[in-house]
This record gives structure tokens, sequence and C-alpha cells, in this order.
């Protein structure tokens, strides 16, 4: 027998999504970066949910995998019969489990784990709790219909109720949380007489009641609660995401001048007084120190920038990519799995790739280290205080010692000493007059 647990989940994910109108699973979606399920279990962690499971449908095996990925279980909807056959399909995967079971949706990226939190202290209090919100547009929710006491009294679809119930502003948001032993208990008791032929979780709350438990109700934001359904939803979930994003960080001291241009992944940290211009995008994996720029129409991925450095306009870090105190790291220079040393420069026209840049070295413009044969990827060591000439080409393994400079034109493709100048590059000659007869002689040849 495996341990019990405080808190256990289980994940509906076994819808088939079909308005995405897509062969990828509709909870594999992402929203800043991360599928919609992965923002879900990010927000079950955070609130302290020990163990997860996945309810998929046979074909989502990419689901499973996922889930497994992320250190979640998963469980198998043989059938689509509805969101309460679907949270009792877990039930042989939770056998073990004794302790508070929350059931939420797959597809709501924006929930949170204080969202989450909430609905475990309104079950702390009866045995029961659902959560439920307050649209803007209540539009055709099931309306959510307290007793006096603001306990559940019922759920009324919005086809069923009345025109005074459909004035009711609380929606059902489709979470719960209970005593996990006695939610399945719940389901087992639970019946198809309706149009639809099928099991509803919407059921629950009036078979708890028979056991003398009332549902308590923890009302969330509209925002967090939000569910996606297709692509347009999608696109609308990502710019709430971003607004919020955009808006905590105005508030934790980061300047945007145009907010609404810059883009955030799910994972980026940006401390205070960082300095962000428009036209922007962070992909996953990047964190910004105090005092750092980044200039418009850069991109960043598993990137880590120092503070005091300037990045862009026009750069691009790839994953890998440490930028040390003060570097500049300019205007179309891309920089992947190399670290920047303190102060050190590359401020155009350069691709440093699997390097390593000593603390203030200067890179010239159209530098490229040549990392890769087709085969292996080898790495280019560049001193402190080093000086690499424009147009230098670095032909990797090669190291190049503090303080050396390498003329510019120059293909290194061997070890330069410290303080030593390298070059590498034909002589110029000249023949006098050469130009001026071939021109002629091309001319005579028009005729």
């Amino acid at each position: 027998m495996a341990p019990a647990m405080s808190k256990a989940a289980i994940i509906l994910a076994a819808g088939a999504g079909t308005r995405m109108k897509s062969a990828l699973p509709k909870v594999l979606h992402k929203v800043a970066g991360l599928p919609l399920l992965g923002h879900v279990i990010g927000a079950l962690r955070a609130a302290g949910v020990e163990r997860i499971v996945v309810v998929t449908s046979p074909a989502g095996q990419v689901v499973r995998d996922y889930a497994k990925a992320m250190g979640c279980d998963s469980a198998i909807q043989d059938q689509q019969l509805g969101t309460g056959h679907a949270a009792a399909c877990a039930r042989d995967a939770l056998a073990d489990f004794s302790g508070t079971l929350l059931i939420v949706n797959g597809d709501m990226p924006l929930v949170t784990g204080e969202i989450i939190a909430e609905c475990l202290r309104a079950q702390a209090r009866t045995g029961l709790a659902m959560l439920a919100f307050e649209p803007a547009d209540p539009a055709s929710y099931g309306r959510v219909l307290l007793t006096p006491d603001g306990f559940l009294n019922r759920i009324v679809e919005y086809k069923d109720a009345s025109d005074a119930e459909r004035g009711v502003s609380l929606c059902n948001a489709g979470c719960y949380a209970a005593d996990a032993q006695k939610f399945f208990q719940w389901t087992q008791l639970l019946n198809n007489d309706n149009a639809q032929k099928e099991y509803y979780l919407t059921d629950v709350p009036s078979i708890a009641r028979t056991d003398g438990i009332k549902c308590a109700i923890a009302v969330a934001d509209e925002v967090s609660v939000t569910g996606v359904n297709s692509r347009a939803e999608l696109a609308g979930a990502e710019r709430m995401f971003q607004d919020r994003v955009r808006k905590r960080l105005l508030a934790d001291g980061v300047t945007m001048a145009s907010p609404e241009t810059v883009f955030f992944a799910h994972d980026t940290m940006v401390e205070n007084d960082v300095e962000i211009e428009p036209f922007v995008v962070f992909a996953a994996g990047v964190s910004v120190k105090t005092g750092a720029r980044i200039r418009s129409h850069s991109h960043l991925e598993g990137a880590s920038v120092a503070s005091g450095a300037i990045i862009g306009p026009f750069a691009r870090l790839r994953p890998g990519a440490v930028i040390g105190e003060g570097a500049h790291i300019g205007n179309f220079v891309e920089v992947k799995n190399a670290v920047i040393g303190t102060g050190a420069k590359a401020n155009h026209l350069t691709y440093l790739g699997d390097a390593r840049v000593g603390a203030g070295a200067n890179i010239g413009a159209g530098t490229i280290t040549c990392n890769y044969d087709g085969f292996t990827k080898s790495i280019t060591e560049i001193g402190a205080g080093a000086f690499i000439g424009s147009d230098t080409a670095l032909v990797a393994p090669v190291k190049i010692g503090d303080g050396a400079i390498t003329a510019a034109g120059s293909v290194i493709t061997q070890d330069v000493e410290a303080d030593a100048l390298a070059i590498a590059r034909g002589p110029q000659t000249q023949k006098a007059g050469w130009a001026k007869a071939f021109r002629d002689k091309k001319k005579l040849e028009k005729k």
C-alpha cells in the first residue's frame, strides 16, 4: 500500500476538442509556451497537490506521455459518457489514496494555485466544495443557485432555467473538491437519466446532500477559470495571460514603454529596474537581472541576462546563452550555448555558438564561431580582453588567448597565444591597369 497523501487531483482531459480542428489534443495546445494541461498541473502543484491523475481518451497516448513526463499518473475513459463518468475512471488509480481530492478541467490555462487553494479552504468547511464565478456575460452558463445560508442549493442548466434563475450571475466553473473516498462513493450513485445519457459531476452535490454534506462555494474571478475550446479562445487565453504578466511586472518595477508589444513565456523571470523596449519576445527559460536593458525586436529563449547587460536591438539569444554583467549583445547578433563574460561586447552582425568569451573581450562585426562540422559541436574559447577583428571565422575547436588580437578577415584554425596577433588571410596583390583593360575588353565583346 502506498502511503496516504493529503491532497490529490483528477484532471479531466479526455475531451475530443473537435472545435480546435487539430491532430494535437486540445490540452496540449500552448499558452505562453506551455500546454494547457501543464498550466493546470502547475497550479495544482502550487496549491500543494502531491498526486495527480490525468483522465484521457483511449487515443490520448501523447497526453499520457506528457502527464508522465510531468510526474502524473493517467487513467483512460473508454467511452465519452460525461464528466462524472470521466472522474470515476480515476478510481482505480487512486484506490490507495485517502485525503482531499480535487477534480479540475484540463483546459484552464489561467487557473492559479491560489484559486485551487481557495477551493480547498471551502471544502474544509463542509467536506465538499465547488468553484463558481461571475462572468461579465453569463450567456448560457449553468447557474449556481444558493441556499439562504450561502451553500449550494442546485445547479440549473441555462436551457432549463426560469427567467428569474437566468438573472442569477453566479455560474458553474466545473471544479470540485471533496473527500476522495466519499467522492467515489457518490459517483457510483450517478445516473444518466437525461437527454444526453451521460453522467454529470453537477449531480454530485445533490447526492452528497443525502449524506448530510453541504456543498460550499468558492468564488473565482472569470479570467482564472477561462476554458479553451477553439483556436479563437486559445488566442483569447494568450492575451489574458500576457496582460496578467505585464501588469504584474509593471507593478514589480519593470519598465515597458509599450507593454502590449512585449510577450512573455509562462516561466519568464524579470527583476525590477529592467527596461524592456517594444517588440520583444521571451520564449521559455529566460531570466533577466536588475538593471539590464532589452532593446527592441529581440528574441530570447533559454537564456540568462545579468545586471547591466544590454541586449539588442534585433538580437537573438538561444538556449544556453549566458550574458554576463555589463556585456553588450548588439543588433543582428545571435548567441547559442555560449557564456559571454563581464563587459564583453559583440555589437553587430555576429554568431557566437558553443563559445566561451572572456571578460572585456571585443568581438568585431561579422565574426563567426564555426562550431559544427556536420557531426560534432566544438567549443571556441576567447580569452579576457581579446580583440576579434571584423569578419573573423573561428574554426572550432580553437582557443584565443587573453589579450590576443585576430586581424580582420582572418580564418583562425589554430590556437592563438595570449597577447599575440594572428593573421590568417592571403596576401594582397595588385595588377596595375588590369581593371581598365578588363572593362575595355568587355565593351568590345558587346559590339
